[in-house]
């Protein structure tokens, strides 16, 4: 028989064991992030992925109190970027900023997905929402949806538009056009959004669609001509330019970038993600900083309401990929 003491005394240190676990695991848990964070772009510097990411990176960096280093790995129509973060382990370390077309285009239009969107990334925050830009070389003589039209009627086949991948929002909201208009102009992939603007300032190609923020010193220094922007509202830092829906062609759809995770990241640091990017979109000075880039106001989020957005654009995109007949071989 195990004297009283000793019994007690066993109590006593299993006990104290217990608690000092449970404390070791709290500050664990409570640690997140003990080392640099990498927020993976799946666009090349200077696309509007990246100019956003950069924005969000440095006071998410304050809020967390590590290096928040964007990674840029274009590609694909973002494919490259996005199946790395799917890919990584999730541990908070890896996160990703992308563009809707990546998240919820490609399922709908990619024969062979090296991931499962929906099963592999796990929504964190919405970051902004806004449409795309239709813009054009002022040498083309083109100024509007209208002249865009006239001009592919008057010259078939001879007209092309660029886009930032096969299977991006441009590339849809272009075949969308042709079948509404009975009009035929080729489509040109580019590798991402900044060789694109550099063969449209330097006319190698005159017409092609843009994100909303990259082009538009451009625009407003003359060198490339705003036809009209994607989505349900005038970009803020170019109000004279019409949306498309203006002009006739029904493209109301808002295009957002978004923050995402691997699946299994802890619930607990996706809470803190949501919670530090939400309160940094609320500041006067992100959303005076976003408007400069064209882009509204950001909404506000939680994980979930996000994750609905994304799973509700999915079905958007698909009936429109349906309507264009697109499918990317």
């Amino acid at each position: 028989m195990i004297p009283p003491t000793i019994s007690r005394r066993r109590l006593l240190a299993g006990a104290g064991l217990l608690a000092l676990q449970g404390q070791t695991w709290a500050s664990e848990a409570g640690a997140w992030p003990a080392r640099p964070i990498r927020l993976v772009v799946p666009g090349p510097p200077g696309a509007g992925s990246d100019i956003f990411a950069r924005l969000l990176s440095v006071p998410l960096q304050q809020a967390l109190g590590q290096p928040v280093v964007v990674d840029n790995k274009p590609g694909a129509n973002g494919l490259i970027g996005n199946d790395t973060v799917a890919k990584a382990a999730p541990d908070g370390y890896t996160i990703l900023l992308s563009p809707s077309s990546a998240i919820a285009i490609n399922p709908v239009i990619q024969p062979k997905m090296p991931y499962d969107t929906q099963k592999d990334l796990l929504p964190i925050a919405q970051v902004g929402a806004a449409g795309i830009l239709l813009v054009a070389n002022p040498s083309t003589g083109i100024r509007s949806l209208a002249d865009l039209v006239r001009q592919a009627k008057a010259n078939p086949d001879k007209l092309a538009c660029g886009s930032w991948g096969n299977g991006s929002t441009g590339h849809l909201v272009l075949e969308g056009i042709k079948a509404q208009y009975g009009i035929s102009i080729a489509h040109v992939p580019y590798k991402g959004v900044s060789p694109l603007v550099t063969d449209l300032l330097g006319n190698i190609i005159g017409v092609g669609f843009v994100d909303i923020a990259s082009p538009v010193p451009h625009i407003r220094s003359g060198r490339l001509i705003a036809l009209g922007s994607t989505g349900s509202a005038r970009g803020p830092a170019l109000p004279e330019v019409p949306t498309l829906t203006e002009q006739g062609y029904r493209s109301d759809v808002d295009g957002w970038y978004g923050i995402f995770a691997p699946a299994a990241t802890p619930r607990e640091v996706v809470a803190r993600l949501n919670q530090e990017i939400n309160r940094i979109l609320s500041t006067e000075e992100i959303i005076q900083k976003f408007a400069a880039q064209n882009m509204p106001r950001p909404p506000i989020k939680n994980a979930e309401q996000f994750g609905a957005t994304v799973h509700r654009d999915l079905a958007v995109w698909q009936s429109l990929a349906k309507v264009a007949r697109l499918r990317v071989e």
